[in-house]
């Protein structure tokens, strides 16, 4: 079983948007809907979801939603290897295994590592710079027997 992370819920995304001052529009509370069912998600993948699930919605407008989403820190981005920009619901520190041959992104539960990579930059510093966050994506290719392990690759 896939590891669980952190998501906002649909009332406590709404309190989120609240707390910023935003409204939880039909649009926005769609887009999020959508990103609880995908977890990482580029704007067309969200924007089909939508539109499978009987809502009317632009690409634009999702990609505004969910740069925004990821602004204000609800989302976190990442970018694929495919060059495409990819939304994660899960906006707190975690690692992710990406494999490049369906090019998806599968959270991964070990604190341990993060812990060991936090402790070593914590201890070395780098000369004119201040790290602001860590992100970890164990790029990977599947076995045959991994195929089945990460998410299937969504339509794009």
């Amino acid at each position: 079983m896939a590891p669980r992370f952190n998501t906002l819920g649909m009332e406590g995304f709404r309190k989120a948007l609240k707390d910023k001052g935003l409204k939880a529009t039909p649009q926005r509370v769609a887009v999020h809907e959508a990103m609880l069912r995908l977890v990482h998600a580029s704007a067309e993948m969200v924007r089909e979801d939508v539109l499978g699930n009987g809502g009317r919605i632009t690409v634009s407008s999702v990609y505004n939603i969910l740069s925004q989403m990821a602004d204000i820190g609800i989302y976190s981005r990442r970018l694929s290897a495919a060059g495409r920009k990819i939304f994660d619901v899960v906006p707190t520190r975690h690692l992710h295994m990406y494999d490049v041959v369906e090019d998806v992104y599968k959270d991964v539960a070990d604190p341990e590592l993060l812990d060991l990579v936090e402790t070593y930059l914590h201890r070395h510093r780098f000369k004119g710079h201040k790290i602001e966050d860590i992100d970890i994506s164990l790029v990977c290719r599947p076995t045959r027997r991994g195929r089945s392990a990460l998410t299937p690759k969504l339509k794009k």
